[in-house]
């Protein structure tokens, strides 16, 4: 729904909970601000390495354009949509700017800047997944999986979502 930029290999999934009309209210309601972060194979790959901070993290690029800059540097709460938005945003304010992102959140690299996510339920071993634990804390993350697996819930691109504040 809001991929425009080509240079990914996948578009943004979390988006994808949206109807038009939720879009629309949402854009017509909320301050927001597009940002491009170029979705690699990377993200697909499982971390296989025991200790993750040795996991050789893929780079995509990212771009904020000025007036995404401008309401990020001003804004007092930042909910992202989807894991490359909020990664993107991590790797922006944490003053990267406008270049490859090797940004790795996992729980020992917690999220510092972004408030909240709206996200699919990703797989097991995948950076995505370490990236939820990064903002919930890896007990609380473990736990709200097994409610997921214990209901069913869809994981994965096309799963159900899930939003954290």
């Amino acid at each position: 729904m809001f991929a425009k930029n080509l240079g990914a290999i996948a578009a943004p999934t979390a988006s994808l909970h949206f109807s038009q009309e939720a879009k629309d209210y949402l854009l017509s309601n909320y301050q927001y601000a597009f940002i491009t972060l170029h979705v690699g194979a990377g993200t697909f790959l499982s971390v296989e390495s025991e200790d993750i901070r040795k996991h050789p993290m893929h780079a995509e690029f990212v771009e904020v354009s000025p007036q995404a800059q401008n309401a990020l540097d001003n804004s007092p709460y930042i909910l992202c949509v989807g894991t490359t938005a909020l990664r993107a945003i991590e790797h922006y304010k944490r003053g990267f700017g406008n270049a490859p992102c090797h940004l790795f959140l996992h729980p020992g690299n917690p999220v510092k800047h972004a408030h909240a996510l709206l996200t699919n339920f990703h797989l097991p071993e995948s950076t995505l997944i370490m990236l939820v634990a990064s903002m919930l804390g890896l007990e609380k993350c473990l736990a709200l999986y097994q409610i997921a697996i214990e209901h069913n819930y869809r994981f994965y691109s096309y799963g159900d979502g899930m939003l954290i504040l």
